[in-house]
């Protein structure tokens, strides 16, 4: 009896200690899945509504609420200018619409700079920022780099005339660089940035502010305007440049002779009998 009262006990500190190692077990794995959890929660990115083009985009074409959806995107990545709230895209009680800009490629944030406002159109107005104005140069194949610009670019104009030196009898032709960085918004009558074929434009309309527009149309009137394509991440300064037939051909100027003064010569005249004769005497003055 003793005997099995002892082998009763004995099974019973086994199942205990097998329960009690089972237990430390779980609580481990439970423990590790935990930290396992909150490490991954930790790392999780917060993410906020963003608006993207439900299909490919073209310019021109008006923005309605079905070419766009929803997506959740990475608050730390966002675009500047993307839309977050569906009334700051399609404003409340109002019917207008927005108008592509720019092309977009179907899942393509859409950006403020890629649409007009509501109910504006697409044309130059929706590229002049504020303060800025709209004029127009008129240009040939040699003076608008070969048909190659677009809307969307940046010129520098180069001014080439006859300009009267201060002291000199006749005039020089010259040519001066006048503006730089200028942005271009349309080419003859497209401001569409996203037409890539070369066309022999007539005009260039750029964006300036009003005392550039009164510099360019002087410069227009009194000589010949011609436009230099800036690159695309080109951001050095340009320095005054003007250029005479004498810098271009590396003709020195002709030395100045002084010519020296004719020394004063005073005299008086004076009579002798039926001549009149004149007498040196030292000048006074």
């Amino acid at each position: 009896m003793r005997a099995v009262f002892g082998l009763v006990l004995i099974a019973g500190l086994a199942l205990a200690g097998f329960a009690v190692y089972m237990a430390q077990n779980y609580i481990a794995s439970y423990q590790a899945k935990l930290d396992a959890a909150n490490a991954m929660k930790e790392q999780l990115v917060k993410t906020i509504p963003v608006y993207v083009a439900q299909r490919p985009l073209k310019y021109g074409e008006l923005l309605t609420p079905e070419d766009v959806r929803e997506v959740r995107w990475p608050e730390s990545a966002i675009p500047e200018g993307a839309f977050t709230k569906a009334e700051a895209l399609f404003p409340a009680n109002s019917d207008e619409l927005r108008t592509v800009l720019r092309s977009m490629e179907k899942d393509e944030a859409i950006l403020a700079l890629k649409v007009t406002e509501p109910g504006q159109d697409a044309g130059i107005t929706s590229r002049l920022e504020r303060g800025m104005r709209a004029f127009a140069i008129k240009v040939d194949v040699a003076s608008g780099v070969s048909g190659f610009l677009m809307p969307g670019h940046r010129v520098d104009v180069y001014w080439t005339g006859r300009v009267n030196r201060p002291g000199a009898s006749n005039t020089d032709e010259v040519t001066k660089l006048i503006e730089t960085g200028v942005n271009v918004i349309a080419i003859d009558q497209s401001a569409n940035s996203e037409n890539t074929s070369a066309t022999i434009a007539r005009t260039v309309t750029v964006a300036v502010r009003p005392e550039q527009v009164a510099s360019l149309a002087l410069a227009q009137t009194t000589g010949r305007l011609s436009l230099a394509l800036v690159g695309t991440d080109d951001d050095t300064v340009s320095e005054a440049i003007e250029i005479d037939q004498a810098k271009l051909l590396g003709l020195a100027a002709a030395p100045v002779v002084e010519q020296e003064a004719k020394k004063e010569v005073c005299t008086i005249r004076t009579r002798r009998g039926a001549e009149v004769v004149e007498i040196p005497i030292p000048c006074t003055n």
